[in-house]
């Protein structure tokens, strides 16, 4: 039975194999993986926001996607991943709420899957597999032995990517 590991909301967490890393309640929020399938060493980061450049009280690296991924990043180096066989999955970053004259800054889910995506381009870290986005909530589980992503949904079934 591996441990599990529970990264909490505007948190980050790395683990080696056998862990699972999990993290509840993906509404708006994106949930980021990276993984070294060599290594099978990976982490996860659940990011609220988009960019830490728009909030003054943005001293929680893993609150957002701009700061929280490059985060991770320099963890899983300490641990010995190898960079270049680092690949993403990402879950969440749904629109929970839908309002009549919504803009942009409302539209905070696509503002985190688009941030994330950006982000890791900057990185050149590949998202292998994705689901994002709709109008439900998320709860995924990163088998650290496989590299599965385990999505969980109510309503929306179980998927593994």
């Amino acid at each position: 039975m591996s441990k599990i590991v529970k990264v909490g909301m505007a948190d980050l967490k790395v683990g080696k194999a056998p862990e699972t890393l999990t993290t509840l309640g993906l509404g708006s929020c994106v949930g980021i993986t990276l993984y070294d399938r060599q290594k099978k060493v990976g982490g996860m980061a659940h990011v609220m926001l988009p960019d830490s450049t728009q909030i003054k009280n943005n001293k929680n690296l893993a609150k957002f996607a701009d700061t929280g991924i490059d985060e991770l990043l320099n963890q899983l180096l300490k641990e010995g991943v190898n960079r270049s066989k680092l690949e993403a999955k990402i879950a969440g970053g749904a629109q929970m709420f839908e309002f009549n004259n919504m803009d942009d800054t409302l539209r905070i889910g696509a503002r985190n899957i688009q941030a994330t995506k950006t982000k890791l381009a900057e990185l050149r870290i590949p998202i292998v597999a994705s689901e994002v986005g709709a109008n439900y909530g998320r709860t995924i589980e990163l088998n650290l032995d496989t590299g599965v992503l385990l999505i969980k949904t109510i309503g929306h079934g179980h998927k593994e990517i």
